[in-house]
């Protein structure tokens, strides 16, 4: 309760601080319209993500992502219930590897996200992850074991935390507000869970051919090629979209974008 009553007070001291330090004179119509309500119904956001390429590709990397994930927690249900049948020992192994993943994914995000953004593009933290998890993959199919597993489940989870994330949440200084606001929740919620139920379908659809037990790793590995191939062209949109000038009317709400 302490910790939320204090997120929620770095909050107002957040939009107080906006206040005190607004935006620069050429983007005073945003000044103006930050405050006042985007209006509209509860299906615009799915509306923007159908009309517009570039959400629709943010879109299909979210599955791909929910889809890499749901393959990873499947097989470490398995391979812990084989490997730990103590629910005891499960919950410790399970504790460190929380430990190893929070401790790597704050170190990356202090020392090496901001610069990897800086001086090699959003796409680099949007595709580095995907390929490492693609070889893990292949390497699971190999070598089915518990070990294996979990370097590929902290690899996976630290750096969705200190790449893929931010480089995610970045995507969207490039769009208007109603795209922002809307769609990105869409694509957080009805996308994302969406894809991890199909994706949960299919791996255990995959599971019922018990003669193929590394069918599911190899067709997870391709998964996140796909996954890898769409942040790579995710990260080559946004470098066209900052050239064309859009990225400084991130915040201006213009009508004729959100169609764009």
């Amino acid at each position: 309760a302490a910790l939320l009553a204090g997120s929620a007070g770095a909050a107002v001291w957040l939009y107080r601080w906006r206040d005190r330090n607004p935006l620069p004179a050429e983007a005073a119509p945003a000044r103006q319209e930050r405050g006042r309500a985007l209006g509209g119904n509860p299906f615009d956001g799915a509306l923007e993500v159908l009309r517009t390429p570039f959400l629709m590709g943010i879109a299909l990397f979210v599955v791909l992502l929910a889809s890499v994930s749901t393959f990873l927690y499947f097989e470490q249900a398995r391979l812990v219930a084989e490997t730990f049948p103590d629910p005891t020992r499960q919950t410790q192994v399970f504790g460190l590897i929380d430990t190893v993943v929070q401790f790597l994914a704050i170190l990356t995000q202090i020392f090496l996200t901001g610069r990897i953004a800086q001086r090699l593009g959003i796409g680099v933290l949007l595709t580095a992850v995907p390929v490492v998890i693609a070889a893990g993959f292949l390497w699971l199919a190999l070598a089915p074991v518990f070990s294996v597993f979990v370097v590929i489940m902290v690899a996976r989870r630290a750096g969705e935390y200190a790449l893929v994330r931010p480089g995610r949440e970045m995507l969207y200084t490039s769009v208007p507000p109603a795209q922002k606001y809307k769609a990105k929740n869409f694509i957080d919620t009805v996308v994302y869970r969406g894809g991890d139920a199909v994706s949960g379908w299919l791996k255990r659809g995959l599971d019922l051919l018990g003669e193929l037990p590394g069918l599911a790793m190899f067709i997870g590995a391709g998964i996140a090629l796909a996954w890898a191939g769409t942040g790579f062209l995710l990260g080559r949109a946004e470098r066209r979209r900052e050239a064309a000038g859009e990225g400084g009317r991130t915040n201006l709400p213009d009508a004729g974008e959100t169609g764009r």
